[in-house]
């Protein structure tokens, strides 16, 4: 399912959102994402589940509507840009790579932290879907202005036949 409006090529931004460190690294991202590229960034725009309860929302419904809304951005998504820094890849954004890759979306990931799970490096689970792994938080704008310029060029090719 693609989005309905128009626009830049709408980009999730998926990684772990539970220290104060990743939750801003993860607006830094979506910030460089963001000057070329519509960002969908779970903790900004789907709600925090912490959030949620301490709101008085029942947890069943706070699940739900976590799952929901992050399901249906997914869906509505060209690219699914994983952060894969940590110890491990963290289990919600593993799920949403995925997710995405039996959807047949572009998979992007990021990668600064050089420890792995395994000694030849990603567990090939995730490491597949992968087309690219950037490896510097300062290619991220470069690529996603790459990604915008290319999504420009296939747009101006349909509209013209």
């Amino acid at each position: 399912m693609q989005r309905l409006r128009p626009g830049p090529p709408l980009v999730y931004v998926a990684g772990p959102l539970f220290s104060q460190a990743e939750l801003a690294y993860n607006i830094e991202i979506a910030a460089l994402i963001g000057k070329h590229l519509d960002v969908y960034l779970p903790q900004r725009d789907g709600g925090k589940l912490v959030d949620l309860i301490k709101k008085g929302v029942p947890r069943d419904a706070a699940y739900s509507s976590i799952f929901d809304r992050d399901i249906q951005a997914i869906q509505e998504s060209e690219v699914l840009f994983l952060i894969l820094d940590g110890r491990s890849v963290d289990e919600g954004a593993a799920f949403e790579l995925g997710y995405a890759f039996a959807l047949g979306k572009v998979c992007i990931g990021l990668q600064t932290d050089p420890r792995r799970l395994l000694p030849l490096g990603n567990n090939p689970m995730i490491q597949m879907p992968l087309r690219r792994v950037l490896s510097r938080t300062e290619d991220v704008g470069p690529w996603a202005a790459s990604y915008a310029q290319s999504a420009a060029e296939v747009n101006a090719a349909r509209n013209s036949q």
